[in-house]
């Protein structure tokens, strides 16, 4: 940027002429419209503005909705809008595919909630702490995972009793 150079000094009780007056008011009128930025030259919202080279201010116009600012040592500016990168070791808020093997670490490292939102109702599944390798299959069918509450008869007693063979 460069520097406001005034010409003339005025004192107290000096005779002020009007040609002196009007170089110093040339000499502001030409920084400000040379070196400060003016509002005017901004046109559209989200313009940036930017040094291109030095002592040079360039305007990088707003970039495309989704793009982010990055740098581009190609460009006369050093920047350029570009569609903001995919990270495909992040799973998206909203859908996705987990592809591979995938470990979740805790005691309660699931937790579902229904389609009602602002509730507090969820179903967490959790996990006791395994002491050795575990496997859980579930089978190759449609049907509603049972509780062993859910089954009629279900004590220690009803299961021998329904499993001894009487001749």
């Amino acid at each position: 940027m460069g520097t406001l150079t005034i010409p003339n000094s005025f004192n107290a009780g000096t005779t002020i002429v009007a040609g002196d007056m009007n170089a110093n008011f040339t000499a502001v009128k030409n920084y400000v419209e040379g070196d400060v930025l003016q509002e005017s030259t901004a046109t559209a919202k989200g313009d940036i503005y930017v040094a291109s080279s030095s002592g040079v201010v360039t305007k990088l116009s707003v970039g495309t909705n989704d793009h982010v600012l990055t740098a581009a040592s190609g460009e006369a500016t050093g920047l350029k809008w570009a569609a903001a990168p995919s990270d495909a070791t992040k799973m998206p808020l909203a859908g996705g595919t987990f592809t591979g093997a995938v470990t979740y670490q805790g005691a309660s490292p699931i937790l579902l909630t229904g389609a009602t939102t602002g509730n507090s109702y969820e179903t967490t599944i959790s996990v006791t702490d395994p002491t050795a390798d575990r496997t859980l299959t579930i089978q190759n069918a449609t049907g509603t995972v049972a509780l062993t509450s859910d089954i009629p008869g279900n004590s220690v007693a009803d299961s021998i009793i329904s499993n001894q063979v009487f001749s």
